[in-house]
């Protein structure tokens, strides 16, 4: 359930500043450069999430 989590709200946060940065840049949203950051971001989280940063008890 967690990694479903991390890649809904990855696409949603990537989505909306694609978003942001399109309109301040006076373009259109590029879905595919968003997505892919978003891929990129999930990649991320969850290494760090399963091997860096993972508890040790």
């Amino acid at each position: 359930m967690k990694y479903v989590m991390t890649i809904f709200w990855a696409l949603i946060i990537s989505l909306v500043i694609g978003f942001v940065l399109a309109r301040m840049a006076g373009e259109e949203l590029n879905v595919p450069g968003a997505l892919a950051i978003a891929a990129i971001f999930s990649i991320i989280v969850f290494i760090l999430g399963d091997g860096v940063l993972k508890e040790e008890n």
